[in-house]
């Protein structure tokens, strides 16, 4: 059974239509790499399978469970909504950190706000809460922040906010990892450290989408490219038939500009 299954997804702006039909299934594991120009829908993507946009059209499947459909009407709940999100997690391209806390308190302040929710919050209040920072604790050594858990993001270089933000999304467990180009804010030199940390994440068979131009890292750690070009995926395949040996001629031309 696929892990994530979006079914003829459409969205729509206004008169502007930016998703027109996309499609694909995933397993477990498995790396997928979305290309595509700017404005061909990729963000958009990721934004209405994580629930920050609504669907016009078509459906969204978790572990066989429906959680998105867009012809069923019935009014969805906050609390539902967040726990429907709670199968993914997103990492931004501008990092999104909060300013006023450090970098351990920026991965622990999402679970402790859904601890909150625990029937057994009140009682294992400190349990709980240790558990968290310890978790915390253990993603930030992971990715290589173990000495600069108490600084704020203002003390640290693009490349460590890039990480903790990607600790912060991984500390709730997510099935499906999201980046949306999560090195376009970063120096050349900066971007090393994070596709190490992603290539770390591929060897530890965590399940991600990647929205990338890094054509070169693309190919060496997706197990399938979709290349998207104006709201329809024009290509889905390995990463030797989409890049290599790429059918369509806008495929084509998108790879002699960025190779």
């Amino acid at each position: 059974m696929p892990i994530l299954e979006v079914k003829d997804l459409h969205k729509s702006f206004g008169k502007t239509e930016v998703l027109k039909g996309i499609n694909f299934k995933m397993e477990k594991g498995e790396i997928i790499a979305v290309l595509g120009s700017s404005g061909s829908g990729k963000t958009t993507l990721l934004r209405c399978i994580n629930f920050l946009e609504t669907a016009t059209e078509g459906s969204i499947y978790v572990d066989g469970e429906c959680i998105f459909d867009a012809a069923d009407k019935t009014k969805i709940s906050a609390s539902e909504i967040r726990r429907r999100q709670l199968n993914f997690g997103l990492v931004f391209q501008s990092f999104n950190l909060f300013p006023q806390y450090t970098a351990l308190e920026n991965v622990m302040l999402a679970p402790k706000l859904l601890a909150k929710e625990r029937a057994d919050f009140s009682q294992n209040k400190k349990k709980i809460y240790d558990e968290i920072e310890c978790n915390a604790r253990n993603l930030l050594t992971r990715v290589g922040l173990g000495d600069k858990m108490g600084n704020y993001p203002c003390e640290l270089s693009g490349g460590q906010q890039q990480r903790v933000s990607i600790s912060r999304a991984l500390a709730l467990e997510p099935k499906v990892l999201f980046f949306d180009e999560p090195t376009s804010a970063l120096d050349p030199e900066l971007t090393n450290e994070i596709l190490k940390v992603i290539k770390d994440l591929a060897q530890k068979n965590m399940t991600m989408i990647i929205v990338t131009h890094e054509i070169e890292f693309a190919k060496n750690v997706a197990d399938r490219i979709i290349f998207m070009n104006e709201g329809v995926v024009l290509e889905d395949g390995t990463p030797h038939d989409v890049i290599e040996n790429p059918k369509n001629k806008r495929t084509q031309e998108f790879l002699a500009k960025m190779l």
